[in-house]
């Protein structure tokens, strides 16, 4: 019987191998003592197990004979040469050393970022808000080189807000991807994850002044404060986790723009804003001020044939028409929802992860050229071409629209602008929709991002430190033929491995020859 089984031991031992060939693939790609690795390591001590009582004998002779000697030897060598490599890498870890040995410095903090960790008085915790399906290898290199470079003053950990939405739902995380850095009670929302974003950030929360921004009311606007689907709550929401006050402002009453106040935004007016008021709107935007206008069309309003003295002084002091039309889009049902096709490089819409803004009322915004004035302005987005702007309100009104090209703007056609006035150091955005940001839908793709990235833009918080610049040098390899192919290939894959694979096997069969 026994004599009959001992055939089968060999089989134990392969079992082993695979087995334990399994629970170091497993360790590696899960990281942790997970059940598949439980069950291999289970495996393999069966494996053995079996061997051993299938074929005693041999397990005596390999326990005993020389060639248990000479395993013994090699194993206290490989114990030694384990404990060596453990104590190395328990001193890299803990006093880990670090060198960037790209050409660029790609890897190294800018100066101005490494000063800014160095004058933290407090610590900070950065938590970053990355589900299993949103990327987070930059962010968590970033975030490492960070609490490498802050002596103490800089941790951070990962939260997926999909298995910890409370989590997120309390710190006013809405997208997948945000860092929010706190310091004490004060906190910064990041929605990028790049140095300039972090650095400036850490500015702001280490110098937590009052960033005030006002919403103009007493024309039927979008009020912050509302409850209801009419309402701008969730992106006062929004602005107050990026540590905005958000205040109501009515120039009918105050007759004044508060010193504080960062930008001013006027959000989808239903009665036209008085010539006073602009008076005022003007004297702010002298002083350095900023404006964010969310024009509705005329037709979806109480304007009338009232003239829109808004209008008339975006025209003519910044170079910004607002068409007296309403934008009708082919390529979105229904074709009254216009949605943004192309962005500009521009500061608000560089960090849109090319996410549509979708508009349900837009009228078309295009520039004017203005001679001998200090104003630049940027078409920020457009619609694609099946589109085009609808001058005939008689026609939308019994949904009859058609393209005129005798009369009607051809798309792609212009959905926002924003101007600089480098003399008075004022800026202006002119979006022709106000309907995408409110409570119903800010949400949708990159309506939220695309207003508050404009809010951030006109309140000059963009962008607090500039960083020193880095240039990176990019180097091509260029393969002629598919013979140099060929042979990197033979090379690389085939030849190198292979003449290891020679050398081991003659080794082995010098060594059973002696032995």
């Amino acid at each position: 019987m026994k004599s009959s089984l001992h055939k089968y031991a060999p089989a134990g031992l392969i079992l082993a191998l695979l087995a334990s060939l399994s629970a170091i693939g497993f360790a590696i790609v899960q990281r942790s003592f997970t059940l598949p690795v439980q069950i291999s390591v289970s495996l393999a001590v069966i494996g053995v197990a079996l061997f051993v009582l299938l074929d005693p004998q041999k397990t005596r002779e390999i326990l005993t004979g020389r060639q248990a000697r000479y395993s013994s030897n090699a194993l206290v060598l490989a114990l030694a040469f384990s404990g060596i490599l453990i104590a190395l890498n328990y001193l890299v870890y803990t006093r880990a050393p670090r060198w960037d040995l790209t050409e660029d410095q790609q890897h190294t903090l800018a100066k101005e970022t490494l000063e800014t960790l160095k004058s933290l008085q407090e610590p900070v915790v950065a938590e970053a808000y990355y589900s299993s399906r949103f990327p987070s290898t930059t962010a968590q290199d970033l975030l490492e080189s960070y609490k490498y470079n802050a002596n103490g003053k800089f941790s951070y950990e990962f939260i997926d807000p999909e298995k910890d939405p409370v989590r997120a739902r309390s710190a006013n995380v809405t997208r997948d991807g945000t860092i929010v850095l706190k310091q004490g009670n004060r906190s910064e929302q990041v929605t990028y994850a790049s140095e300039a974003d972090l650095t400036s950030a850490l500015v702001r929360l280490a110098n937590p002044g009052k960033r005030a921004v006002y919403f103009l009311i007493g024309h039927g606007e979008y009020s912050p404060d509302d409850p209801g689907d009419r309402s701008y709550s969730e992106i006062k929401s929004l602005l107050s986790a990026k540590n905005y006050t958000v205040n109501t402002l009515n120039l009918l009453a105050t007759r004044n723009v508060p010193e504080d106040a960062l930008a001013l935004i006027i959000a989808g007016p239903d009665k036209p804003v008085s010539t006073e008021e602009i008076s005022l709107i003007q004297a702010y935007l002298d002083r350095g001020g900023s404006l964010i206008y969310l024009a509705e069309p005329t037709i979806v309003t109480h304007f009338g044939e009232t003239e829109d003295p808004l209008a008339t002084y975006l025209e003519k002091q910044w170079g910004i028409r607002l068409g007296q039309d309403m934008v009708i889009d082919l390529n979105y049902n229904p074709p009254s929802v216009a949605v943004s096709a192309k962005y500009a490089q521009h500061p608000i819409t560089e960090r849109m992860y090319n996410l549509a803004v979708v508009m349900p009322s837009a009228r078309s915004v295009s520039p004017v050229q203005i001679e001998g004035n200090d104003v630049q302005s940027y078409v920020l987005t457009e619609t694609a071409q099946n589109s085009w702007a609808e001058k005939d309100f008689n026609s939308l009104r019994n949904n009859q629209a058609a393209f005129n090209p005798e009369q009607d703007v051809a798309g792609p056609v212009g959905l926002a602008i924003a101007a600089t006035n480098s003399k008075a150091n004022a800026r202006v955005v002119v979006i022709g929709d106000s309907d995408f940001a409110s409570n119903r839908n800010y949400a949708q793709y990159g309506n939220g991002d695309f207003l508050i990235n404009a809010i951030d833009w006109a309140a000059k918080q963009e962008n607090l430190i500039n960083l020193t610049p880095k240039k990176t040098t990019q180097r091509i390899l260029i393969l002629r033929n598919n013979i140099t192919l060929g042979v990197i290939l033979l090379t690389t894959v085939f030849l190198i491995p292979g003449l290891t694979l020679v050398a081991g096997i003659l080794v082995w069969i010098q060594r059973r020859r002696r032995g």
